[in-house]
Order: C-alpha cells, then structure tokens, then sequence
C-alpha cells in the first residue's frame, strides 16, 4: 500500500505494462506528425521515456516499494523533464508531447487517449487534503501551459486552451479557455467568445467604466454652469472622477 493509506488497488502486471506502452508508443504514432518511426519515439521522445518509467515506478509503488519507485521516478525526472508521481492514476494510450515541465501530482487521474503538452500541471491548490489533484477522464487535451488545480473533474473529450488555468469541474466535450477557466463551447455548441487572443480584459474595461464615469460627471458640470451662470471649479469634477476611481478599488 502507499503512503496515502488508500484501499488496494490492482496492481499491474507486467504484460499489461507492455500492452500500456504499446498503447502509448501508438498514440504519439497517430497524433505526432512529425514522429517518423516507432524506434525513434522510444528513444528520443521525451514523454514517451517518461510515461514508460512512470509504468515501472507505479507497478513498484503499489507492491510497497515507496523509495525505490521514487528513485525510479525522480531519475526519469531529470533525464525528461517530466515528473510524475508514481502513485498517479495513468491509463494508456496517453501522449505527452514535448514533455518540459509536465507535473502530475500524486492523486492525479489520466484516463485512456489524453494529450498532455509542454508546462502542463495536474496539480493541487494546498487546500485539499485526500484526493488533492485533477481527473481527466478519457480523451481529454490539455494545451501548453494549462494548469489544472485540485480535485475537480475534466469530463470525457474535452480540450483545457493553452496558459489556461482551471479550478471547477468542466462537462464532457467542453472547451474551456482564460484565467480563470472557462467554458466556451461545450457539445459543439458555442456558449462563449472562444478568441484565445483577444480575451476579456478586466482592466481595460475598468478603465472604460471609469472614463464613461468621467464624461457623465463632466456633462453634469456643464449643464450645472449653464443653469446657474457660474462655472463649477473643473479641480471639484477631476476630484469627483478620483473618488469614484478609489471607491471602484474597494470592491
């Protein structure tokens, strides 16, 4: 048993971690355009040399071999870049590409076709204590950059946008996009602006808020002056517009 105290779970045999790396060897084949043969998925790709020696780690830690499988773990570490903690949940046919920078935490779920990219996290918030880190369920694609935090669940087919950071659950065959995370097509259908580019940004728009704010004090003051001859003193109205700006930062 590991170090979490969990109930028992099957341990792998070593035909199954055969049938695992096929699955994943395949999967970089079907995926990967510029992979040019298997021998040099085996013996360059980054991802793949990882996910092979995570198999190994996983099949030591569950028979109770906690500091070896870590050791196993920790080299493949530093020879890919990729850290994966041997007690994670990893089904087959997974690719990791590119692979610098990859972290999936110990109670992290991958289910069967996922598709990690470089800097991808399955982390945790530090909140949580158990089950601390993400499931993704099969066929899932998490683009560079993407961390997804706690212990939520990404459903079945669904693709987490580049630099993305996500915190709640995401529905099956969901897009999700922004920091924080958001759905913005979910079932082919689109709920939200899916421009990875062009993003809500909060403070422009604050700033928009403001300079209508602005205008609307400034046309007040004009029709002030008109009503009764005398000019309204234009430091009362930029003095108006600050306020408005610091009482806006209080929220």
């Amino acid at each position: 048993m590991g170090e979490q105290g969990e109930t028992k779970r099957h341990i792998p045999t070593l035909g199954e971690i055969r049938e695992a790396k096929r699955a994943d060897l395949h999967a970089v084949m079907d995926k990967d355009p510029a992979a040019t043969s298997e021998w040099s998925v085996k013996h360059t790709y980054a991802g793949y040399k990882a996910l092979s020696a995570y198999r190994i780690a996983n099949r030591l830690y569950l028979k109770g071999f906690v500091t070896l499988a870590k050791l196993v773990a920790d080299r493949a570490r530093r020879k890919t870049g990729v850290e994966i903690h041997p007690a994670a949940k990893l089904g087959k046919g997974i690719m990791i590409d590119h692979g610098s920078g990859v972290v999936i935490g110990e109670t992290a779920e991958v289910g069967d076709g996922c598709v990690l990219y470089q800097g991808v996290t399955l982390g945790g918030t530090g909140k949580d204590t158990g089950k601390r880190h993400p499931t993704l369920e099969n066929d899932v694609m998490v683009s560079a950059g993407a961390k997804v935090l706690g212990p939520l669940t990404v459903g079945a087919h669904s693709k987490i946008g580049a630099g993305s950071v996500v915190l709640k659950d995401v529905p099956p065959y969901s897009t999700v996009v922004g920091v924080p995370g958001r759905v913005v097509k979910q079932d082919g259908r689109r709920v939200a602006d899916m421009d990875q580019v062009l993003l809500p940004d909060p403070i422009h728009a604050e700033f928009q808020r403001i300079n209508r704010r602005l205008q609307e004090l400034e046309r007040a003051a004009g029709m002030a002056d008109g009503a009764t001859g005398a000019g309204e003193p234009e430091s009362a109205v930029e003095i108006a517009a600050v306020k408005e700006f610091e009482d806006s930062g209080e929220d």
